[in-house]
């Protein structure tokens, strides 16, 4: 009924009528198709359909397709990943399972934004510290990607601030909506394209749905861009991140179902989130260089070298955690290209090193203040990879890609509160991360491809010392080896793009959190894992010519099946072996239809729908299915060398109750963070650009 229900919608919003006269300017249609695409993904420069790997591409009108709040909405919409919020500004991503070791943050899943990694040197990633407007484009990476991007068996992300021509101009924006959200956006481009300074400005707000859910973050960007002549440029980057987010706790199924508003009552002889004052306060500082050098033709590099300091105070349930975290790195790259009759060889290679020296300090917390101090350590790491791949394209359209990395983790940790300790360290050494992959094009537009890769992932920081206090210097690195093979297709000149692929993953020594009764997290290796899955994704451009009436018109629909289990899991009495793995859900759905008229009205409709999740190991509790509808209406249009957009809409139209950012294997069962009900937002975008 429910189906019936959105084919009736997408049908009843394709068809209406509109008339007006055309606009000269057409911004952000998320009708471009996906075919048509370059992504960057393996250094490789292809087009979407020609790349070897299932990588999900999320670009500037899909990200405009929602409330201009969160990346979340967008990133969801894909097959194969999902990203989740504990509370408004923490954020998780999983993507085919790799949240199984993630309470909170993302890790095990290498993060890049502008060729700086931004994931680091301890294995964490603050994506919280990007607003969306420093986000043009993502592209994400399913599964390992360890042949390029270094240590993790998740995938990686590429993020870019930066997309298309460049364009001297002032654009601002705002978003309101509920809970009091309110979103300032400011960008400044001044210049020229061989050499021009990019400002950006973004201040957030929100009350929350829940309570103790309120946030705040600032950020602000400088990006320059020199280009010193015709074999050379440098470019810069500059980043100041601000942000505050209030941290309610997880809820007991019985909690959720009374209130899932509420933040976490006192129980267990520990106080409430109000009377801890839980909470996040961030400040993120990063600066990066770039130079690129074209030495030939055939030849060239990319070197990036950055720095960044995080300072990270988080009073909590149990503590009042203080970190400050300097690090610094670098990445160099060369490409080659050589030719050799019909076969040609593209030739990758470089390195990537990173190195952290963290302090983390733990009080005792005193209604939201520090007490007495508990720990004090010193953590040092450093990571580094050595990678060679190439790209081969050989006669009757055939492409074989082979690649592999070498890499080495090292982590100590110093306990400067008990003098007695020894300094605690473990090196991962070595670790070859290889990956092959073949395709073929034939005839009718198709792409097959089919390939094996590698992964290795050690132990982040946060799970080698946990909040537990226990220093686990023998928790093993996660290894597992991906076999996927995959369709890619377009049809009907273009309009219809299609993309299916299945993959077989086995992880060894796969890191699980646990909790205790006190609430401190500990992670152990929980035995191997089994992960099969099948994505696929349709996408339908209705029109092939010029409409009278609609500029643009298309309809899409992907699909995800997750089965992932434990192989082989024993924790003491306990046998997992065979259980459903936590954090994924078997089935989820996402459709949506956009389109556009020449009069500049358009319309983007979205649905999403998860199966239930299993919330811990044994299987015994489950979080239920829901299912989400969104819409974003407005107006687009210019005037000369101004552009204006003004939008509304609302989100979970259907009033689920619905938990985001589960907390798997909690203790006591406070499995629940509930996520927002109907909620709504509205807009407006208003750009001057120097060239008409």
């Amino acid at each position: 009924m429910q189906v019936r229900l959105l084919l009736l919608l997408f049908t009843g919003i394709l068809v209406y009528p509109a008339s007006g006269q055309d606009s000269t300017v057409h911004l952000n249609d998320s009708s471009r198709m996906l075919e048509t695409v370059t992504v960057r993904a393996f250094e490789q420069n292809k087009q979407l359909k020609e790349v070897s790997a299932a990588v999900v591409l999320v670009d500037r009108a899909q990200l405009n397709r929602f409330g201009n709040t969160s990346l979340l909405p967008a990133i969801n919409n894909n097959t194969g990943v999902r990203m989740e919020e504990r509370s408004p500004g923490s954020y998780r991503l999983n993507i085919r399972g790799s949240t199984l070791r993630s309470p909170f943050g993302v890790r095990n899943v290498k993060v890049y934004w502008n060729d700086i990694p931004f994931t680091d040197p301890g294995g964490n990633t603050y994506l919280n510290q990007l607003a969306l407007s420093n986000i043009q484009s993502v592209e994400i990476i399913k599964g390992p990607a360890g042949s390029i991007y270094g240590a993790g068996t998740g995938g990686a992300m590429l993020l870019q601030s930066q997309s298309g021509p460049w364009q001297p101009g002032v654009s601002a924006g705002f978003t309101g909506g509920s809970f009091n959200t309110q979103v300032w956006n400011l960008a400044i481009n001044t210049g020229s394209e061989a050499a021009h300074n990019s400002f950006t400005y973004s201040h957030q707000t929100s009350d929350g749905y829940r309570l103790h859910t309120a946030m705040r973050r600032d950020i602000g960007t400088w990006e320059t861009r020199f280009n010193l002549n015709n074999k050379q440029s440098l470019s810069t980057q500059f980043l100041y991140g601000d942000l505050y987010y209030q941290t309610p706790g997880a809820l007991t199924a019985k909690e959720y179902l009374a209130n899932p508003k509420a933040y976490r009552p006192a129980a267990g002889g520990f106080p409430d989130a109000e009377q801890v004052q839980a909470a996040i306060y961030q400040k993120m500082v990063l600066a990066g260089i770039t130079h690129q050098y074209k030495f030939s033709d055939r030849l060239s590099n990319k070197t990036t070298v950055y720095g960044a300091f995080v300072q990270f105070t988080n009073p909590t349930f149990r503590t009042y955690e203080k970190r400050s975290e300097p690090q610094l790195g670098g990445r160099t790259v060369f490409n080659f290209h050589q030719q050799a009759g019909r076969v040609s060889v593209d030739w990758v290679t470089g390195a990537e090193a990173q190195r952290g020296f963290f302090n983390t300090k733990d009080f005792k917390n005193k209604q939201g203040r520090p007490d007495s101090l508990q720990t004090d350590d010193d953590i040092n790491s450093w990571i580094y990879q050595v990678f060679l791949q190439a790209d081969v394209k050989l006669p009757g359209n055939w492409s074989i890609t082979a690649g592999a990395s070498l890499n080495r983790f090292h982590v100590s940790d110093q306990r400067l509160s008990d003098p007695t300790l020894q300094i605690q360290e473990r090196t991962y050494s070595n670790q070859l991360a290889p990956r092959i992959a073949v395709s073929k094009k034939i005839k009718g537009g198709v792409w097959l491809y089919a390939s094996a890769a590698k992964g290795f992932s050690p132990p982040a920081i946060a799970e080698v010392l946990p909040p537990s206090r226990t220093i686990s210097t023998s928790l093993e690195a996660e290894k597992g080896v991906n076999y996927e093979a995959g369709i890619k297709a377009n049809w009907l000149h273009n309009r219809l793009y299609f993309e299916m692929n299945a993959f077989y993953f086995r992880l060894e020594d796969a890191i699980v959190q646990r909790q205790q009764v006190n609430a401190a997290n500990y992670y152990v290796n929980a035995g191997g894992t089994k992960q099969k899955g099948l994505e696929s994704q349709l996408a339908y451009q209705l029109f092939s010519e010029a409409h009278r009436v609609v500029r643009q018109a298309r309809v899409w629909i992907n699909y995800t099946w997750n089965d992932f289990r434990y192989e082989d899991f024993k924790q003491l009495a306990a046998d997992y072996s065979g259980k459903q793995m936590p954090s994924v859900a078997k089935n989820t759905v996402s459709a949506g239809a956009d389109v556009s008229f020449k009069c500049g009205f358009y319309t983007n409709l979205s649905y999403y729908y998860s199966d239930r999740i299993a919330m811990n190991d044994a299987n015994t509790d489950f979080a239920g299915s829901y299912q989400l509808l969104g819409i974003r209406t407005g107006f687009r249009t210019s005037i000369k060398k101004l552009l204006l957009d003004v939008f509304a809409g609302g989100d979970n139209l259907f009033d689920i109750r619905y938990s985001l950012g589960n907390d798997i294997n909690a203790a006591a069962g406070r499995y629940y963070n509930a996520a927002a009900g109907r909620n709504f937002f509205a807009g407006c975008a208003i750009q001057w650009v120097k060239c008409k």
